[in-house]
């Protein structure tokens, strides 16, 4: 029933996505999902990313790109028994999210200056640090920054180690699992799809995803948010009340 319901799918983008008159495009894709919501509780989810290619055989690159943000890594060492921030330096503009799956292997797939020109694999990425004040760190810094921030996103699961897998069928015909863990940020995200040959990108399809709060998290986020000082007197006045009922039934 699924293998149907893609098939059907995908038949309906490549019919829709040519446009009358014109030779159809080398690839169209679309998403299950659009929007995906997030809720209290909200522990992951997936989106099926889908489309069909023209006659050419060819591999499928898939690039998954979150909200931009400024992401600040801080180096900490021990000094005299007790740790504390030493250096830092700070990426801005990255994806807070970034992942990416492929039919293959992608060095067997195009070559490094192409991976490098669409930003195709984390190590493509750039990745521009600087100090706090905004001045170009050292090439040797950057890199050991770089390699850390590299290394706290895939802790954190928003940045993917493993190559995820884009599986064709009908030869013509492809579809890939987007996986988002429960920390996915809010926020607008792109899902790149690439059709190569030969190690040439010969069609590539953009297709927006959006991640948002909803219900009780929603207000919660928005509170924190747009009402900083509220929130942080709020959250002060029930830390205190929470202590004083922790008291209050251990005194019983």
């Amino acid at each position: 029933m699924k293998r149907l319901g893609l098939i059907l799918g995908a038949m309906l983008v490549l019919i829709l996505g040519g446009d009358a008159g014109r030779a159809a495009r080398p690839v169209v894709a679309d998403l299950s999902n659009h929007l995906v919501a997030i809720t209290t509780g909200f522990s992951g989810t997936h989106v099926l990313v889908f489309g069909a290619t023209d006659d050419r055989k060819g591999d499928i690159i898939m690039v998954v790109r979150g909200p931009r943000e400024t992401h600040v890594v801080r180096e900490k060492v021990r000094v005299a028994g007790v740790w504390v921030n030493r250096n830092a330096a700070q990426f801005p503009g990255i994806p807070a999210y970034y992942a990416v799956a492929a039919t293959a292997p992608l060095n067997t797939v195009v070559p490094s200056e192409i991976r490098k020109r669409h930003g195709i694999g984390v190590e493509a990425l750039p990745f521009a640090a600087t100090d706090t004040s905004g001045k170009p760190l050292s090439d040797m810094d950057s890199r050991r920054f770089r390699d850390a921030l590299i290394r706290i996103k895939q802790q954190a699961g928003l940045y993917p180690e493993e190559l995820g897998l884009v599986t064709t069928l009908e030869n013509r015909l492809f579809r890939a699992e987007l996986d988002l863990p429960s920390t996915v940020p809010v926020g607008a995200y792109t899902v790149e799809v690439y059709f190569v040959q030969d190690g040439s990108v010969i069609g590539a399809e953009i297709t927006p995803l959006f991640v948002s709060k909803t219900g009780f998290s929603a207000d919660v986020y928005d509170f924190a948010m747009y009402s900083a000082a509220k929130y942080a007197f709020a959250s002060i006045i029930f830390a205190v009340f929470a202590g004083w009922a922790v008291a209050l039934v251990f005194r019983r």
